[in-house]
């Protein structure tokens, strides 16, 4: 466990699967209220986020009393979005926050924590995406040193749909490697 000024990381387990799809589904209609178009409650089951922490790792954070405040799925490739690229980087997923009981900043907190993880694997990018239709999260994500590299116009989602992704990359030398 990782203690993160009042936010306590740990590495997701099998029996974490349903807390993530309950934290998942919660921030999908969370975004849904607000008219933003990009996940929906039920798009995420239980074999999702075991299957990601199979091929990477997924992480919940809570606070002092026990309280999941969010969670974050890391990959160490993302063809999907970013096609066959060399092993420099680290690709963070579904980065969630629970509003109802995260404190504020903990989604930033929880990307840096992210990029902590990725620094420490020895690669000097942070990559991630997000829809191009969000124009809010894409600033959010540029004021937190992202900056935009690219567009993918048609990533496929897991019910068939398309959309266009915008490709964002942090360069993570300010990290130190312990």
């Amino acid at each position: 466990m990782i203690i993160d000024d009042e936010i306590l990381f740990r590495q997701a387990r099998e029996k974490d699967a349903g807390t993530l799809v309950q934290l998942y589904d919660r921030a999908a209609r969370w975004m849904q209220k607000r008219g933003i178009e990009q996940w929906k409650p039920g798009e995420r089951d239980a074999a999702h986020f075991l299957a990601a922490m199979r091929e990477g790792e997924v992480w919940l954070a809570g606070d002092g009393d026990g309280r999941i405040v969010g969670g974050y799925e890391l990959c160490w490739s993302d063809e999907d979005a970013w096609g066959v690229q060399p092993p420099v980087a680290g690709y963070v997923h579904r980065l969630m926050v629970e509003r109802r009981t995260a404190p504020a900043g903990a989604g930033r907190r929880l990307l840096e924590h992210a990029e902590r993880r990725i620094a420490r694997s020895r690669l000097a990018r942070a990559r991630l995406d997000c829809v191009s239709t969000n124009p809010r999260l894409l600033a959010y994500y540029q004021g937190a040193g992202y900056r935009v590299v690219g567009e993918f116009p048609s990533k496929q989602a897991a019910d068939g749909r398309r959309y266009g992704v915008i490709l964002l990359e942090k360069r993570l030398d300010r990290f130190t490697v312990v």
